[in-house]
């Protein structure tokens, strides 16, 4: 979950569903967002899912089942969808999916403390959120209103993971905080809540979604792959799983 839009959830959630699975877990990866469903392009396929005895079959992209509303819809067709429709789509996703037998089923969410956040909070039993951030004022202060409404609908908290945080310099090969140092935890310090990770802004990552694999499908020895790996260890420790 993320208080606000652009601090890199949909691809933290694609990539820790796939730390998940290279850790030998059975994974499920749902996008939950109605309005700006992006799975379908972070995976590339425009596969429509098939239906078996009134559910749909996740779509499988290298082992990983994956259901997004962008699977059922144009490309460019906008869902005007008053929350009525909203809450009505998250629980067709959540419930007439056949996902089988999973170990973890990873959410993504949108933006914000909406419809969606409540609809899954009330409708299944939700092991923790996983909040993502920025260092950027603007967008600690929305992790702040994130965090109370989960913790009003009496939601776990297991963390808050920094994306973006530094830049890793080629010729100097140090780390440049250039959105500022350790914000994240200044923030989850006063809130009670612990910081999993900091990923950088990696050209590796970007590259890689260019051409439509995720980094962690490459298996590559590098700062991004051991920060998702020591994040997701974090997350199943804290699930008790």
């Amino acid at each position: 979950a993320s208080g606000k839009g652009g601090v890199g959830k949909s691809t933290f959630a694609l990539n820790l569903a796939l730390t998940f699975q290279y850790l030998k877990l059975n994974v499920g990866l749902l996008d939950a967002d109605i309005y700006g469903p992006s799975l379908p392009k972070l995976l590339n396929t425009n596969e429509k899912p098939k239906i078996k005895n009134k559910n749909f079959l996740p779509i499988e992209v290298n082992g990983l089942k994956t259901m997004s509303i962008g699977y059922l819809i144009p490309d460019e067709q906008a869902n005007i969808w008053r929350g009525p429709m909203v809450i009505k789509a998250v629980t067709q996703l959540l419930r007439d999916v056949a996902w089988g037998e999973l170990d973890v089923l990873v959410i993504d969410t949108p933006p914000g403390t909406g419809d969606v956040q409540l609809t899954i909070s009330q409708k299944i039993d939700v092991a923790g959120a996983l909040i993502i951030t920025t260092p950027q004022e603007l967008s600690l202060l929305d992790v702040k209103r994130g965090i109370s409404m989960f913790k009003k609908v009496n939601l776990p908290i297991l963390g808050v993971v920094e994306n973006m945080s530094y830049f890793i310099c080629d010729e100097c090969d140090k780390k440049h905080y250039i959105f500022g140092k350790q914000s994240s935890h200044k923030l989850a310090n006063n809130l009670g809540i612990e910081v999993l990770g900091e990923l950088p802004i990696s050209q590796n990552l970007i590259k890689k979604y260019d051409i439509k694999h995720p980094i962690m499908t490459q298996k590559l020895s590098d700062v991004v792959f051991k920060s998702f790996f020591d994040i997701s260890k974090k997350v199943l420790n804290k699930i008790k799983f």
